[in-house]
């Protein structure tokens, strides 16, 4: 799971806007404005029924601050990304 569900810069975060282009899924945010330091992401590549998915997960981020349900607290009703 990405650790940006419960990061304080969720919804400023450069690195985040672009994993939610990928998943294609809305941004929080339009203008992003915070660079994270040095995120590392994982990208899981699966093949099913003949078609490619691609899962990008941010696992580690150096200026990741914990706030617990952030995104959440953002969307609230919305089932969190995994």
């Amino acid at each position: 799971m990405c650790i940006c569900v419960n990061c304080h810069y969720v919804d400023s975060c450069v690195t985040y806007h672009a994993v939610e282009g990928q998943h294609q899924q809305p941004h929080l945010t339009e203008t992003p404005d915070f660079d994270p330091n040095e995120p590392s992401i994982n990208v899981n590549i699966r093949t099913k029924d003949d078609v490619i998915e691609m899962e990008w997960d941010v696992v580690g981020c150096l200026s990741f601050k914990r706030e617990t349900g952030k995104w959440s607290k953002l969307r609230p009703g919305e089932l969190v990304p995994t």
